[in-house]
């Protein structure tokens, strides 16, 4: 099975992911996510990240998490590659995001 794929949406650019449960939809989304921004093939696992999210329903969670991932390469240059869930049950996660910090060189 991919784990995402790219589609066109009238004024941005639109992600789909996949997976056999929704932990692994979201960890995917993210992997989509950082992979417009990087090739991911080139970036190492040196640092990790634990994330610990909660809110009321999936939808908002889902946002949630792809904002906080945002959120942590815009305020530490840190490009991600692998999630892995921990905790997952639809309206709070737990993930440990391994990858390395941004060179723009």
């Amino acid at each position: 099975m991919k784990r995402f794929e790219l589609i066109e949406h009238t004024a941005d650019m639109g992600l789909v992911a996949y997976g056999h449960d929704l932990a692994e939809a979201f960890a995917n989304a993210a992997y989509g996510l950082f992979s417009i921004m990087a090739d991911l093939g080139r970036v190492q696992e040196k640092e990790s990240r634990q994330i610990e999210l909660k809110e009321d329903d999936t939808e908002a969670l889902l946002f949630e998490w792809l904002n906080y991932l945002l959120y942590v390469f815009d305020v530490e240059m840190l490009l991600l590659k692998r999630f892995d869930m921990e905790r997952f049950d639809g309206s709070g996660l737990k993930a440990v995001c391994y990858g390395e910090k941004y060179d723009p060189s």
